[in-house]
């Protein structure tokens, strides 16, 4: 009987344990549910860092609103930052941190593809939004780019496509400083060593010179939702 009754005890406190789990999973789901779809699988977490895209513009100094017209955004919807920098839209437009607004998206012009498709581009976008920086790192080609402008006007900018395709301006400090290898037109001097040292080297000098996506820290919900959609300018 003291057997049984043993038995029959731990029975019990095993039936509590699961009823009590299964109460808690079913708490959590229905709290989830509750959320909005673009804020799942997102909570405020200064550790929180965002993927690196290929390719990204930092622009100083504007709202994303700024952007978002200069850029004629069409259906543009909430987006938040883990799907925005994944690059799945055709634009992304981040909100400000630390006074940059962060954009990336499929419709951002490659040097590597079209240099001078890239250099109208950014020349046209700056004279609307004053001081825009783009950089390109591509993880299989190696190709690699990064550029300045002022109101328009192109200060500095580097393109590397299996050769150099733009090469304007004078080097800034913090290329010198943490060592970009560049090349003129036509220099076939370059390594696979030079070529690996500047991709590398490209989201040093984008913290640099601004941000670099994946080392941005998100504090807040509100800080991590940006504006996705599609344009009509390009």
């Amino acid at each position: 009987m003291m057997l049984m009754l043993i038995h029959m005890i731990a029975l019990g406190v095993g039936l509590m344990i699961f009823a009590w789990i299964v109460y808690v999973q079913r708490r959590a789901a229905r709290r989830d549910f509750s959320r909005p779809s673009f804020m799942q699988d997102f909570e405020p977490s200064s550790s929180f860092s965002p993927p690196r895209p290929v390719c990204w513009l930092a622009v100083r100094s504007v709202s994303p609103e700024s952007v978002k017209d200069a850029l004629g955004l069409n259906r543009a919807a909430p987006c938040s930052w883990t799907e925005g920098l994944a690059g799945g839209h055709e634009f992304f437009i981040s909100p400000r941190v630390h006074g940059w607004v962060i954009v990336t998206g499929l419709a951002l012009p490659h040097p590597s593809e079209d240099v001078d498709e890239c250099f109208i581009f950014l020349s046209t976008l700056s004279r609307k939004l004053g001081h825009v920086q783009f950089f390109y790192a591509d993880r299989f080609s190696r190709h690699h780019a990064w550029a300045r402008l002022d109101d328009g006007c192109v200060t500095r900018a580097y393109a590397w496509a299996g050769m150099t395709v733009w090469n304007q301006g004078i080097e800034t400090l913090p290329e010198i400083e943490i060592g970009v290898k560049t090349f003129g037109y036509g220099d076939r001097t370059a390594t696979l060593l030079d070529v690996e040292t500047s991709f590398e080297n490209v989201p040093r000098l984008a913290a640099r010179w601004s941000l670099d996506p994946a080392e941005v820290k998100l504090n807040s919900i509100r800080q991590s939702i940006g504006i996705a959609g599609e344009s009509a300018w390009i």
